[in-house]
């Protein structure tokens, strides 16, 4: 190093390092420091600090053991969101939420990569890894969402082009990097569209600056994964070593082995992912 250059500072970012351990994203972790629920060394953390093996670190007064903080498991999984659920982990209301029917990791919790409305229904992700969860939201890391839309009223070629140049809403520009008609006839016609960005109810509110309403969405693709048809509504399965390598690995992030699994473990998860859905036996009121 020559005299110029600054050494570079020891250890990580806090935020990092307590994302890494799947307590939540890196942004929710921000906020818990910023509310003074995390401490280090006794003393309360300041955005940005660094830590490292020697540091004690506590949330809500819980101190975190070295094994936590130096082991990293990264799990991911795929959920067909029905209609009708919500994407937190409560409910005040008691409406069900996309939480209900995932299993229970032994280490960390799920986080919830980009929600879906109450009313959308498609591809969601879950990790067990905070920062996995950051990147693939994070905007500079360019994961493309693609969704099926059916949209109700005329569709004309102008307006497909301003959806595809951009338009202003509420809170800001928006545009979709793609529109590609997908069948349909009359005023109720299907496209699949795609965007960058995962902002409260872009999709719809992009087709309403036009004039037209969006009557059935949803997502098929979150960057590189896909929803298939092997995977009905309402169930859930979990990436294979092979696509979770893949994804880790869009974002920069060096692949990690799955954990050791026994074999009635494995075979109480294929039972749990098999089961159906509670929310998609519910009939609507008045229904027969």
């Amino acid at each position: 190093m020559n005299e110029h250059e600054q050494p570079r500072p020891a250890g990580e970012k806090l935020q990092k390092v307590l994302a890494r351990m799947g307590l939540a994203s890196r942004r929710e972790i921000e906020t818990w420091i910023g509310e003074g629920r995390v401490k280090v060394n006794g003393v309360a953390a300041t955005l940005g600090q660094r830590v490292d093996s020697h540091d004690a670190i506590a949330l809500d007064g819980r101190l975190l053991k070295r094994e936590e903080i130096a082991g990293s498991v990264r799990r991911v999984l795929i959920y067909n969101k029905p209609d009708g659920e919500i994407c937190t982990r409560d409910d005040p209301e008691g409406r069900p939420t996309v939480f209900d029917r995932l299993p229970r990791p032994k280490e960390g919790r799920w986080i919830n990569i980009g929600r879906l409305d109450i009313n959308t229904t498609g591809l969601l992700l879950f990790t067990t890894d905070g920062e996995l969860a950051n990147r693939l939201m994070h905007p500079s890391y360019q994961m493309d969402r693609e969704y099926a839309v059916r949209v109700m009223g005329e569709v004309t070629e102008e307006m497909v082009e301003r959806l595809k140049e951009g338009v202003m809403l509420e809170d800001g520009p928006a545009k979709f990097t793609d529109i590609v008609a997908s069948g349909g006839e009359g005023i109720n016609r299907w496209f699949h569209v795609c965007l960058m960005e995962g902002r409260n109810r872009e999709v719809r509110r992009l087709w309403e600056s036009q004039g037209v309403r969006v009557n059935r969405l949803k997502r098929v693709r979150f960057g590189p994964v896909f929803l298939g048809a092997e995977l009905p509504v309402g169930r859930w399965r979990e990436l294979k070593q092979n696509e979770l390598d893949a994804l880790s690995m869009e974002v920069g992030l060096e692949p990690i082995a799955l954990p050791a699994m026994k074999t009635s473990d494995k075979e109480k998860l294929q039972r749990l992912a098999r089961k159906p859905s509670m929310h998609q036996a519910r009939q609507p009121r008045g229904g027969r």
